[in-house]
């Protein structure tokens, strides 16, 4: 019976060892299944961030617009159209080479001659210049001191100056006056350095003013309207810069003025009388049922005689006027005449002009000339 008693107690610990053996694998095992569940999850928390992103990125890209491409931006002024009685006119009507009538109102064109030709503007150029200065300056009583860099230069390409001199102090309206009126050249110089510190820096201002109007075929190289090859426009892009210029109080009244004259310095003690080119040359009323309120002339050789102007009519119904490259300064204004005239047949149109005497350089000679005009 004593062995029989030893043999059942052998016997159980052999089974407590087994199940001990067994419980700790078990152990081992969960650890282990555990280790290795725990190693694989950094992997998994890495992919899902990524697939809840692309997830955002398909539900924003349903609902959010997609980005429109770039436009280019809206400018101020669109071209006009031609109206559908049209007048086209020739060589026969008017002496000017190019030419153009804008119903301000209607933005259409009632009258033409090769109007989108390139032209050289010649002081044309200024109510440009007049334009983006009067835009610029805060204080028209502040004042700029003239210099022989900048008198002496134009002294030698003879243009048209408004007559301050060396050490003379200006009022800034004064060199407007002296822009528009005599088409100084003098006036146009010291405003650009007055605004920018130089003429060129000031022309891109001019440029930068033409792209936001949306004149497509103008550029300009100098505030004066000198000659360059690359400074251009076209009877059009005048007539739309003059209608955004008459839109400009300051513009509209210097431009529309026949006499001014300027402060008493020490130079000039009594001031410089200034005289409108335009009005010296016409009343403004010349038209039967058209006033002729404002302008601009300009001249060079390569430019010939040109002239831009605003008119309007009993009913305040506006129109501008563009001739440019005219034998005279006075076919200029006759020309301007009788175009306006279109409107309620208020000055008659030449249908058959009688051909011009010319020089030994093939350039019209007007018996009315009197004298030789500067460059303006």
């Amino acid at each position: 019976m004593r062995v029989h008693k030893k043999k059942s107690r052998s016997n159980s610990k052999i089974w407590i060892n087994v199940s001990i053996g067994v419980l700790c694998g078990f152990i081992v095992l969960v650890f282990l299944i555990v280790l290795l569940t725990q190693t694989g999850k950094p992997k998994i928390q890495q992919q899902i961030p990524a697939a809840v992103n692309a997830q955002n990125t398909a539900a924003q890209a349903e609902t959010e617009p997609a980005t429109e491409a770039p436009t280019e931006p809206e400018t101020l002024l669109t071209y006009p159209t031609a109206a559908e009685n049209v007048t086209e006119l020739t060589a026969n009507n008017i002496s000017s080479e190019h030419a153009v009538l804008l119903d301000v109102d209607n933005n259409t064109i009632l009258a033409q001659r090769d109007p989108d030709a390139r032209i050289y503007p010649a002081s044309m150029t200024k109510i440009m210049t007049l334009l983006v200065a009067a835009e610029h300056i805060e204080n028209m009583d502040d004042t700029f001191t003239m210099t022989y860099d900048i008198i002496a230069p134009l002294i030698d390409a003879e243009a048209s100056r408004a007559g301050f001199e060396e050490g003379e102090t200006v009022p800034l309206k004064d060199l407007m006056y002296g822009i528009a009126l005599p088409s100084g050249a003098d006036a146009t110089t010291a405003i650009s350095i007055y605004l920018c510190g130089s003429e060129d820096e000031f022309v891109k201002l001019m440029n930068e003013k033409a792209e936001e109007l949306g004149l497509e075929n103008t550029h300009f190289t100098n505030a004066s309207g000198l000659y360059d090859p690359n400074h251009y426009s076209t009877a059009t892009d005048i007539a739309m810069l003059m209608s955004a210029v008459m839109e400009n109080d300051t513009c509209r009244e210097i431009l529309g003025t026949y006499q001014y004259t300027t402060s008493a310095t020490e130079q000039h003690p009594e001031g410089i009388p200034l005289e409108s080119t335009m009005f010296s040359r016409m009343y403004g009323n010349e038209v039967t049922g058209i006033t002729i309120e404002a302008g601009k002339t300009g001249y060079t050789d390569e430019a010939g005689h040109c002239l831009v102007s605003y008119a309007t009519d009993a009913d305040g119904k506006q129109f501008i006027a563009v001739t440019a490259k005219g034998p005279t300064y006075w076919r200029a204004v006759f020309d301007t005449f009788a175009i306006y005239g279109l409107v309620h047949d208020g000055y008659p149109m030449p249908d058959n002009l009688a051909a011009q005497e010319t020089d030994e350089n093939g350039s019209a000679i007007d018996p009315t000339e009197t004298s030789t005009a500067p460059v303006a």
